[in-house]
């Protein structure tokens, strides 16, 4: 018997949900989205659920997931009931569900534990480098650049990355299967086959690499096409910066932090060149858009929204400014900043990656993944009824 949840509304409006009460359910939202069809009539059932507090169907459903707010229903909704910041809101709610440590509802309802958070987890950097930093040389290396390896050395380094890549990799893994628990498992009508986890597998991959569906999003604004995809590519852009540099950082780190810095044609070099112009255009791109409110989409930001682009902006103008004084020869600069680079990074990469914004690049593809494995295990059943019934 499904549980209704009469306070539900309010609980959602804590992750930047609107009136959706006003929703009189005529269907337009659905009309206009060019990603809902016969399967996923969204986003009207998620506003009609949400009005309804079915928390156990909301969480149980990818639909989501499967909007990536282009803007168009909220723009032509009569009643101005916002149905795509009510999916964006769903989808922080979703994040908070997954997380079985309670740290993403708290991070995404209180600013206090949000910039709490960043402050202590900053601090903690600071103390390491505090006492156990190496020497602070003022000798260069015999092409002129900052021994950084001497004041950071890629060892150490490289330890502190990989406890962090094992606690990202736990927290948000083990999330991803409690998504998978209230998805697939939750589901009392299907049996899952086996051998289906392994013929998804492809589906996942190409969706987690390019976000294909991103680019079917396309939006009709006071009788003008505009074309989606422009925001698919910058969006696609600066993913795979983002994860580029992830990777650089925690598994290529001795290959990435040499002190060999002035041959550019390197591929670590040119590896982190794409990533810094991937994440500088990324980022001003976004930020722009907010400021402006030039779209639908960007026309509400939730407090994590601008934690994110902030912390995003600092890492990648920190991490510019270590290159170019290491160049220069400009030791205490490059020491100071290296440390503050860290300082921002770490807190971005531990609270965005399992609990927060980035969160989304992984619940996304799998969420799809997750929704072929019921849709194909129901195809199988059918298959499998039709010759009883013949």
């Amino acid at each position: 018997m499904a549980q209704i949840n009469p306070d539900f509304a309010k609980e959602l409006k804590k992750y930047g949900a609107f009136d959706f009460n006003a929703c009189y359910n005529c269907g337009t939202c659905t009309a206009v989205c060019s990603l809902s069809d016969e399967n996923n009539s969204f986003p009207r059932k998620m506003v009609r659920l949400s009005v309804l507090g079915l928390e156990d169907e909301l969480q149980s459903s990818v639909d989501p997931w499967l909007c990536y707010y282009c803007g168009e229903c909220s723009t032509t909704c009569p009643q101005q009931t916002d149905p795509g910041e009510l999916m964006m809101s769903l989808r922080r709610y979703l994040t908070a569900k997954y997380d079985w440590t309670g740290l993403a509802g708290k991070l995404y309802t209180s600013k206090i534990w949000e910039f709490g958070a960043i402050i202590f987890l900053a601090a903690v950097i600071l103390v390491l480098f505090i006492f156990f930093h190496g020497p602070m040389t003022t000798e260069l290396t015999s092409e002129g650049g900052v021994k950084l390896n001497t004041f950071a050395p890629w060892k150490q380094i490289e330890i502190g990355d990989w406890i962090m890549a094992g606690l990202l990799s736990f927290f948000l893994l083990s999330n991803i299967f409690n998504m998978y628990l209230k998805i697939v498992v939750s589901r009392k009508d299907i049996s899952v086959p086996f051998k289906l986890y392994f013929t998804e597998l492809w589906a996942l991959a190409v969706h987690f690499a390019t976000q294909k569906q991103f680019s079917k999003c396309d939006t009709q604004l006071s009788g003008k096409k505009i074309e989606f995809s422009t925001y698919w590519i910058i969006h696609l852009f600066l993913m795979t910066s983002y994860v580029i540099m992830l990777i650089m950082i925690m598994v290529f780190l001795p290959w990435f932090q040499t002190d060999n810095i002035y041959e550019w044609w390197h591929p670590q070099r040119l590896l982190g060149y794409y990533a810094t112009i991937g994440l500088t255009v990324g980022v001003v791109y976004f930020f722009i858009e907010r400021i402006n409110k030039t779209s639908e989409k960007s026309k509400h930001s939730h407090v994590t929204d601008w934690t994110f682009l902030v912390l995003l902006f600092l890492t990648t103008i920190t991490g510019i400014l270590v290159h170019f004084f290491r160049i220069y020869g400009l030791p205490y600069a490059t020491y100071y900043m290296y440390v503050f680079h860290l300082m921002v990074l770490f807190p971005m990469l531990m609270i965005e990656v399992p609990f927060s914004k980035w969160s989304h690049l992984a619940y996304r593809p799998f969420a799809i993944y997750f929704n072929n494995l019921v849709k194909a295990a129901q195809h199988s059943e059918a298959k499998n009824i039709a010759p009883s019934l013949a």
